[in-house]
């Protein structure tokens, strides 16, 4: 489950508009909007190598944080957007929104796969493909998972993983309702080709018979 709430620090931003938001990056700042929870939206800025820490820092966007603005109340967000400038891909603001514990929203969540040393068909040479890295699920805001956990233990070549063998925290589900799969282990290159062959050399026989059969 997600420890500690984290804080993160802002300041109030005076003044709204283009012009407003150009002057606080001039002044090395990253503007950004808190909104939600039944208050007004709330103009903020946040230093910028202090948001570039947090964003290199990873799951920026699917992590519940403590704001902290002085001269307000404390109010847990949630990072919903990022902008970047699109030549050099740093952030140009950031829009955060307001959550209760009860809050439910939806978040996509790492994968982390375990088990590869119990897995028959790894051990095979076959080969274990992500088809998800990461899964969208709707969750608490006061209880979002660090990550999902898939067991490969047990899976041979040509097994999956779907959704459906994922022990989900309490209250969490899956925002697509099918069974849809997570990983497969697929065969090795070399095994491959040797069905493949095998498989032309049947065809071929199948097809010696039938022109002898013909004559």
């Amino acid at each position: 489950m997600a420890g500690e709430i984290r804080d993160l620090h802002a300041e109030v931003r005076t003044g709204t508009g283009k012009g407003a938001a150009r002057q606080a990056r001039r002044e090395h700042y990253v503007p950004g909007i808190v909104y939600g929870g039944g208050s007004d939206p709330q103009p903020i800025k946040l230093k910028y190598n202090y948001l570039v820490k947090h964003l290199k820092a990873g799951r920026f966007m699917s992590r519940l944080f403590n704001l902290k603005v002085e001269g307000h109340d404390d109010v847990r967000v949630i990072c919903r957007n990022v902008q970047r400038d699109v030549v050099k891909d740093l952030p140009t603001h950031v829009d955060l929104m307001r959550l209760r514990r009860t809050s439910r929203i939806s978040l996509h969540i790492p994968v982390e796969f375990i088990g590869h040393e119990e897995a028959p068909g790894l051990k095979r040479g076959g080969v274990m493909n992500a088809v998800r890295p990461e899964v969208e699920l709707v969750v608490t805001a006061g209880d979002i998972p660090e990550k999902i956990t898939v067991d490969l233990s047990g899976m041979d070549i040509g097994d999956t993983a779907t959704i459906s063998m994922v022990d989900l925290p309490k209250g969490t589900k899956p925002t697509i309702e099918r069974d849809f799969v997570i990983a497969n282990i697929s065969a090795p290159s070399g095994l491959r080709a040797a069905e493949d062959e095998e498989d032309g050399e049947a065809a071929a026989d199948d097809a010696d018979a039938e022109a002898a059969e013909q004559d």
